[in-house]
């Protein structure tokens, strides 16, 4: 079982491909492991669901070089602004095996879905070149329904982060929608945002 200071583990059945830590131990352990190296990811949800702490998590486990593009907001320390960056510039500012692009809702907004689309293909055949891992953001109630299905049929895995009320709390829940290649996991992963990051559990265990 990988934890979250883990890279990237061996799944122990021949013929599986490496998993990077995705920074969540609950995420891990239903994704048997984490993220499989090579593939993109898009994470989606309100602003509010705390898809960018989920970004920030996964960049930020211990042992590993990564990089954060920040063109949605101010960057914190050790991020890299993207602002002024055009998508055909993000390639050359990807170091390590952990990338982040917070967000992809702004390239498309600045650049169009095209752009955001070819920058996709570019970025996946890079992360499988590199064994590399990239998330990419996606704000829900922002693109149009076509738009969508299309970011979703690029990325490698989908993963959505969502939000009700229930009685007098608030009910949040990951969802794996999508795993290219792979199975999806069948339940949702109730989460808590809490000072230190998402804290997410299983039906088992609280991690």
């Amino acid at each position: 079982m990988a934890d979250t200071k883990t890279q990237i583990v061996d799944v122990p059945v021949s013929a599986r491909p490496k998993k990077r830590s995705t920074g969540i131990v609950g995420l891990n352990l239903i994704l048997d492991g984490g993220y499989p190296a090579g593939s993109v990811i898009l994470m989606y949800g309100s602003p509010l669901s705390g898809i960018d702490i989920a970004a920030k998590q996964f960049w930020k486990v211990e042992g590993e070089e990564g990089t954060y593009l920040m063109n949605d907001g101010d960057a914190d320390v050790g991020m890299i602004d993207a602002t002024e960056l055009s998508p055909e510039m993000y390639l050359q500012q990807m170091a390590g095996g952990r990338i982040v692009v917070d967000s992809l809702t702004t390239i498309i907004t600045k650049y169009g879905i095209e752009s955001a689309l070819k920058f996709l293909r570019h970025a996946r055949e890079e992360m499988r070149k590199r064994d590399a891992n990239m998330i990419v953001i996606v704000y829900t109630d922002v693109h149009q329904p076509i738009e969508m299905t299309r970011l979703m049929r690029a990325a490698d895995i989908v993963i959505e982060l969502g939000s009700k009320p229930n009685q007098s709390e608030m009910e949040r829940t990951l969802t794996v929608h999508k795993v290219r290649d792979g199975a999806v996991p069948p339940r949702l992963l109730p989460f808590n945002i809490l000072e230190t990051g998402i804290e997410a559990s299983t039906t088992s265990r609280v991690v």
